[in-house]
């Protein structure tokens, strides 16, 4: 912002507190692309499920709430979007936040806890 305000590299620099080299570096960029972003804040592979897919996921589960997690890559397999396989879909249910897990076994109550109860 400091450069297309006319300032120079050396007040720029001062003003942001870095290297006239990274001013110069980032300046250039920006003409060039016409961006100044990088691709080194996005690691990893491309997401394969994306956002809205993903919506769609969490929301089948929590109406169904029986469904395994092969049948869940079966179901997003039969749409028109890339296949995914069960491993996938199984990491992308834990990032939203849905887990399997399993009913607590209690034991029942005797008759004596019945009679305190009531």
């Amino acid at each position: 912002m400091g450069r297309r305000l006319g300032t120079s590299i050396t007040e720029t620099a001062r003003l942001v507190g870095c290297s006239r080299s990274t001013v110069v570096s980032i300046h250039a960029k920006l003409i060039n692309d016409g961006d100044t972003s990088s691709r080194r804040q996005s690691v990893g592979h491309p997401r394969v499920i994306k956002e809205k897919r993903c919506r769609r996921l969490s929301r089948f589960v929590k109406q169904t709430r029986r469904p395994t997690v092969t049948q869940l890559a079966a179901q997003y397999n039969a749409g028109p979007s890339v296949s995914v396989s069960e491993h996938k879909v199984q990491r992308t249910l834990l990032d939203i936040g849905l887990c399997s897990r399993r009913p607590t076994r209690v034991p029942l109550l005797t008759k004596r806890h019945r009679q305190l109860h009531l």
